[in-house]
């Protein structure tokens, strides 16, 4: 689906560590959009290096952390039932699982369901896929560390994008994983380490995003970028890429903080918004864009968290500014 009805959220306390959360969006036709914090009493002082939803027992029940280790503990992967952030059943939490995986740069969950229940994570020089049900583990030897992953929906094929500037693809039907290359069923470079991967629906093309703030689009078949967006500005932060189809658009905040949308079909850059707070290294904003924020009856919107504050955007494509802040949630 299109819409966007909750988003989960990791914030810094101030006597240090995190606290995760999700945030309910209910939206309507006439534009408002009203905002539910679930929060739960669960701490880490741990940082956060990647997160994605996990469909582990329906849906979006889970949600995949891969956390860093501290002094003497390693770090490692915890799955965690969405339902410990329910302000409706919090007497239902769920099936909870850690994983054994020190240090995960990266995560993604295979929706494929040749390979049901899988998750895999990039790690330093190699990547490792796991089932999360009965906890076997296949791994893959890479040159590099794996900064970005993203599988494919038609088939069992992860693509990873690593530090050295190389993509590459595995394909978990394969079962040959030596020291050669020969099983990476798809492999190209981009000229820096790669810290974002995002497949379109047509499967053949994949936007790639780098610390050098270039943004590609690359078709696999021929291994050759047939697009790039410019504008873009990253020096050495892990910063995402946001594809939105149904409004042909690419969305990415830059290390400069403004947040900038391009035309995905013809490149042009539509639109630059500065962040409401002033610039820095640690203040640069998340966003989420969703055709239906708030749910099947929402409108298409932008949120942008900066700190401890969180910005609406309506978006209307027929107008020139085509995003207008409605306020603070």
């Amino acid at each position: 689906p299109f819409f966007v009805d909750r988003v989960f959220t990791v914030n810094d306390v101030s006597h240090g560590g995190c606290k995760y959360g999700i945030m309910n969006f209910h939206g309507c036709r006439k534009g408002s959009l009203s905002v539910e914090m679930c929060d739960n009493l669960y701490f880490t002082n741990r940082k956060v290096n990647s997160v994605c939803w996990a469909s582990l027992t329906h849906t979006d029940s889970h949600v995949l952390l891969c956390l860093e280790g501290i002094s003497q503990t390693p770090g490692c992967v915890s799955l965690l039932p969405a339902s410990l952030f329910s302000n409706f059943n919090p007497d239902q939490p769920g099936m909870l699982c850690s994983f054994k995986i020190s240090t995960a740069w990266s995560c993604a969950w295979c929706l494929n369901p040749q390979a049901d229940k899988t998750f895999s994570t990039g790690l330093s020089r190699q990547v490792i896929v796991t089932d999360a049900v009965t906890g076997s583990r296949a791994t893959y030897l890479a040159g590099s560390d794996v900064l970005a992953q993203q599988f494919a929906l038609r088939a069992p094929v992860l693509f990873n994008g690593c530090r050295s500037g190389e993509i590459f693809s595995i394909d978990l039907r394969q079962r040959d994983r030596g020291r050669s290359h020969d099983w990476k069923t798809s492999r190209f470079f981009q000229e820096s380490a790669i810290t974002s991967v995002q497949l379109l629906q047509d499967e053949n093309y994949l936007l790639a995003a780098d610390m050098l703030g270039k943004i590609k689009l690359w078709d696999i078949r021929v291994k050759r970028s047939v697009k790039q967006y410019e504008g873009h500005h990253n020096e050495y932060a892990y910063l995402p890429i946001h594809v939105n189809e149904p409004e042909g658009l690419l969305l990415a905040v830059g290390q400069d903080c403004y947040t900038r949308l391009w035309s995905l079909h013809d490149r042009r850059l539509l639109r630059t918004i500065p962040s409401p707070h002033p610039a820095g290294k640690d203040s640069i904003p998340n966003v989420v864009f969703s055709s239906q924020l708030g749910g099947s009856r929402g409108l298409p919107g932008l949120l942008m968290a900066v700190h401890h504050d969180l910005y609406y955007y309506s978006y209307n494509k027929d107008y020139q500014e085509g995003l207008t802040l409605e306020g603070q949630c």
